[in-house]
């Protein structure tokens, strides 16, 4: 019996979206407000899916505990408080927008859980604002 497991996150974090290969006048063009190089900030709001099959022995999918300590390490720790343009690995050649960030977290948690779980990103930007990957 498949089944879905969430586990609710936030980190705090600023950024640009910019492209260095772009004009002044075409960043400002395509990201506006976002594109203040003094940056700017968010409240991310992150749900994590895991998706997969109970087992009959525990009763669980997973042991959200686990789960928990992995979002804590791999996304928590590792983006919150931080300017993504200068401190995040990832982002150094890769605009930060919610779609390349939501893509940065899902791989890291990809490495980190059995790959018998399918796994789900939702990253809130703003409360009216969201992205949601799967690895497709």
């Amino acid at each position: 019996m498949r089944i879905k497991a969430c586990r609710k996150a936030h980190f705090n974090a600023a950024h640009r979206l910019h492209r260095q290969d772009w004009s002044d006048e075409k960043n400002t063009q395509v990201f506006g407000k976002c594109n203040n190089p003094y940056y700017h900030g968010h409240n991310y709001e992150l749900i994590v899916a895991v998706i997969g099959d109970i087992d009959p022995e525990t009763g669980y999918l997973i042991d959200l505990k686990v789960l928990k300590d992995y979002i804590k390490t791999e996304v928590e720790d590792y983006l919150d408080h931080k300017n993504l343009n200068e401190e995040v690995e990832e982002f150094k050649n890769l605009n930060p927008t919610a779609e390349n960030i939501a893509v940065v977290i899902w791989n890291r948690l990809r490495k980190k859980l059995n790959l018998k779980y399918d796994i789900e990103v939702t990253l809130f930007e703003t409360p009216r604002n969201y992205v949601i990957y799967n690895g497709k």
